[in-house]
């Protein structure tokens, strides 16, 4: 089955949690408690992020090739890869169609 595979980036709050960017997708932003959480989160924002384009007829695209982090402002960055499968944006996007 192939899938989507995104970069996240995970940047710790001062008042603790994190907030996750997808590089790759503009303005897909969420947040979590704990690693775990953010990266459930992320999952979940890059499927809805994708429903969107996709329902709208847009181009869905590849994960960045390069990420710029600015680590001078953050005490603690983690970057990870996220797996989204396509079956789920396409069951999503035609569901809402029906």
């Amino acid at each position: 089955m192939p899938t989507f595979t995104y970069t996240v980036v995970l940047e710790r709050n001062e008042s603790g949690g994190y907030t996750v960017t997808v590089p790759a997708l503009k303005g897909c932003v969420t947040q979590g408690e704990t690693i775990a959480q953010a990266l459930d989160r992320a999952k979940e924002a890059i499927e809805c992020h994708l429903e969107a384009l996709a329902s709208l007829g847009k181009r869905i695209p590849y994960d960045a090739k390069a990420v710029r982090l600015n680590v001078a402002q953050s005490d603690e960055i983690l970057v990870f890869k996220v797996r989204v499968s396509p079956e789920i944006v396409e069951a999503k996007v035609k569901a809402k169609v029906e």
